[in-house]
């Protein structure tokens, strides 16, 4: 409870952010890495806080351009025996002991989603984003998945397989985008807020 109390606390005082899921063990070297900076510097460019898990790799990478990018830099941090620890370009941390918690602190101020590629702790931060607006649970936002080649064989095998067998519906696949370009991130996330505010004046 202390932590849901302190997580409302901090992050509701932000601005529009944007959460962006990815390994945190990509190097630096990596071109996910260079595409989380290149994609994080250009929504904190246009308004946009970011969010990421806190540590090491791609959300490094994402903290790294919210920062070069002068816009809010946020990690929710996960203590962990191993591999987690806070990287160097957070201006606001938040420590948690507890996934669940943490999750819906990704969620609730999140005006989109975007996943860079990663292993199983990106892949369930993905799946319960799209679960989340597929079944109304929280607000809507737009899921954006970058690094095509990353995503392929998942998105070929939900196409084939989860709606091959019935198992999502046609519209479902509408929930996510797929991209490589930073602008397009940007294009994206803004249309779907105007949109949304249209909604609200009708």
């Amino acid at each position: 409870m202390a932590e849901f109390v302190e997580g409302f606390d901090r992050l509701s005082k932000l601005g529009p952010v944007v959460t962006i899921f990815g390994s945190a063990r990509a190097k630096k070297s990596d071109p996910y890495y260079k595409m989380a900076v290149r994609t994080a510097k250009l929504l904190a460019q246009n308004r946009y806080g970011i969010i990421t898990g806190g540590g090491p790799g791609i959300m490094e990478a994402a903290n790294r351009g919210a920062t070069e990018g002068g816009g809010e830099s946020v990690g929710l941090n996960i203590l962990l025996p191993f591999e987690q620890e806070s990287n160097e370009y957070i201006k606001t941390l938040v420590n948690f002991n507890y996934f669940f918690v943490r999750k819906v602190m990704f969620i609730k101020y999140a005006h989109g989603l975007v996943v860079m590629p990663g292993g199983f702790g990106t892949m369930d931060e993905l799946m319960e984003g799209l679960t989340l607006v597929q079944t109304h649970k929280t607000h809507a936002f737009p899921v954006i998945l970058m690094g095509s080649e990353y995503w392929s064989g998942l998105l070929k095998w939900i196409k084939k397989d989860m709606l091959g067998h019935g198992f999502i519906s046609p519209e479902d696949l509408n929930l996510f985008h797929v991209t490589d370009d930073p602008k397009e991130v940007v294009r994206i996330i803004n249309e779907y807020e105007i949109d949304v505010e249209q909604m609200k004046l009708r």
